[in-house]
């Protein structure tokens, strides 16, 4: 996925958005505090960064990750993550032989509290219907090129239920502090659409 350069036109949905901030403001129907307040709130706290101290936290503790993939909302909750959006949660463990994806085939039920909003390709229609259908090729597209003999496993998140990937953590980190190990992980590796780097899940 291309990265957006600075000098390049800004897309026309962000265009829009900033159209309508705007607008708000000038009429003084949105605070500028207040929002700003909002996005670094779901960017910053509920983003993320929550599911990123999960998966170090079950990293570096055998007995919270053992919790975690036997009841993940309670265990979820014991970091203080929890709300809307992720009162039914699971945990699916990326191992050797297995690596998970997480979709949603009717629309975007995303675990908020741990992961933030939702990507824009999650919510689109070609990943909702290719990653159930052909999920090996969708994993290529992010760059995941699985090792022969990987089982892929696709989870289709609802309303009553919303998955989190625990990918497989990567050699080397013995000697790493769980926050210098949160700060590894990936939105997209938590979703199953990416790797944490060095980890031996991929050829790469």
């Amino acid at each position: 996925m291309s990265k957006h350069q600075h000098n390049a036109p800004l897309p026309d949905p962000v265009l829009r958005v900033k159209a309508l901030e705007s607008l708000l403001i000038e009429k003084g129907l949105v605070d500028p505090a207040a929002l700003d307040l909002l996005i670094d709130t779901y960017e910053n706290q509920v983003g993320p960064r929550n599911g990123a101290r999960v998966v170090a936290r079950a990293w570096t503790d055998p007995s919270y990750r053992s919790r975690l993939l036997r009841d993940a909302t309670a265990a979820i909750a014991e970091m203080g993550f929890e709300g809307r959006q992720g009162e039914d949660m699971v945990v699916v463990e990326n191992t050797e032989r297995v690596h998970n994806l997480v979709v949603c085939t009717l629309c975007s039920c995303y675990p908020w509290p741990v992961l933030g909003l939702p990507p824009v390709w999650y919510k689109a229609a070609p990943y909702r219907a290719r990653a159930v259908r052909e999920p090996r090729k969708v994993l290529a597209e992010f760059g995941v090129d699985l090792v022969d003999g990987v089982e892929v496993r696709v989870w289709d998140s609802t309303a009553e239920l919303r998955y989190l990937v625990l990918p497989r953590r990567p050699d080397g980190t013995e000697r790493l502090s769980e926050q210098e190990l949160a700060e590894l992980v990936t939105r997209d590796s938590m979703i199953g659409a990416g790797v944490v780097p060095g980890s031996k899940s991929t050829d790469t």
